[in-house]
């Protein structure tokens, strides 16, 4: 099993910044993608963005030039870097990971998410 414990939500104001972590433990070998997704009130969850084993990121088309995704893989976490939010992107984020068993996919295992509020 993977545990993910995710770090940094809170409260910010329009315009601001935040840095969320993700920290995977418990049997890691073979993590694949780990990223974030994130759900709003009233709406369902959507991809934010995802970085793969190699190094390759996907961005949603609404925080392309905003964020930054990035992985420590000696440390088994993710970050995402936030810039220049806007109330719009108020909602609860989950990190999300995936594994690799030799070519096969594993398993998926998502966080308790944390909350981040942008107050305009």
């Amino acid at each position: 099993q993977v545990h993910l414990v995710e770090s940094g939500g809170g409260l910010v104001q329009v315009g601001g910044s935040l840095r969320l972590s993700c920290v995977a433990s418990g049997n890691t070998f073979g993590l694949d993608t780990m990223g974030w997704y994130r759900q709003a009130p009233g709406k369902q969850r959507e991809l934010v963005a995802i970085i793969n084993s190699g190094g390759d990121r996907n961005y949603a088309d609404s925080m392309k030039g905003r964020c930054t995704i990035s992985r420590d893989n000696a440390k088994n976490t993710v970050y995402l870097e936030m810039n220049s939010l806007e109330p719009e992107d108020t909602a609860v984020y989950y990190c999300y990971v995936d594994t690799m068993v030799g070519v096969s996919p594993g398993f998926e295992v998502w966080g308790q998410g944390t909350l981040v509020t942008v107050s305009s």
